[in-house]
């Protein structure tokens, strides 16, 4: 069971429609069974006074980003759209911090920070600065998808030298090579994460 307190904080990852729902332009298999582990988590979060951080993706209409830019995926989380919406099963927390990524046509995989897919420049989301004013030293992360998003946060998480934790049926691969989400898993772990 994943441990809980006022010192750390749970990222719930790019839970949106784009990605959890069937009818999504990026949709994960499983995602629906990923949204009612998280839900428990952010329950078992909240009960213990933890800090919870939702992360969105959220891209401008056209992008480097996207296949249709010259890109590797196909457009979703469009700002402002049905697609970069939380998902409605999610829980939500009110008040808690949203951190968007991908805002400016960047590469925005990983919670803390986004490339310019250009140039390689890399520019932080504002995460780092939500972690300091809480006191965060520690992190969960669940979410979409454990190949992508999860693992980039987390390798990011480590390299600050954050204590991370991800609990196994919170998240789910996009698998666009079989096998992507369990060589995703063996990183973190070699990476000095608790992966459940």
């Amino acid at each position: 069971m994943t441990r809980y307190d006022e010192r750390t904080a749970l990222i719930v990852t790019d839970v949106q429609n784009d990605f959890a729902d069937p009818k999504g332009s990026l949709y994960v298999q499983g995602a629906e069974q990923v949204v009612s582990a998280v839900n428990d988590e952010i329950g078992a979060a909240l009960a213990a006074g933890t800090t919870v951080v939702y992360t969105q993706d959220w891209h401008p209409p056209d992008t480097p980003h996207f296949q249709k830019d010259g890109g590797v995926w196909p457009v979703h989380c469009v700002a402002d759209t049905w697609g970069a919406e939380l998902h409605p099963a999610l829980r939500q927390v009110d008040g808690a911090d949203v951190v968007r990524k991908g805002t400016d046509g960047d590469d925005g995989y990983s919670g803390f920070s986004q490339r310019d897919p250009g140039t390689g420049a890399v520019r932080g989301t504002g995460l780092d600065d939500v972690l300091q004013r809480h006191r965060v030293r520690r992190l969960v992360v669940v979410g979409l998808a454990t190949d992508y998003c999860v693992k980039e946060t987390v390798l990011d998480a480590r390299r600050r030298g954050l204590p991370t934790e991800v609990p196994g049926p919170a998240v789910a691969a996009v698998d666009l090579e079989p096998g992507d989400g369990d060589a995703a898993l063996e990183e973190m772990r070699a990476a000095g994460a608790a992966v459940a």
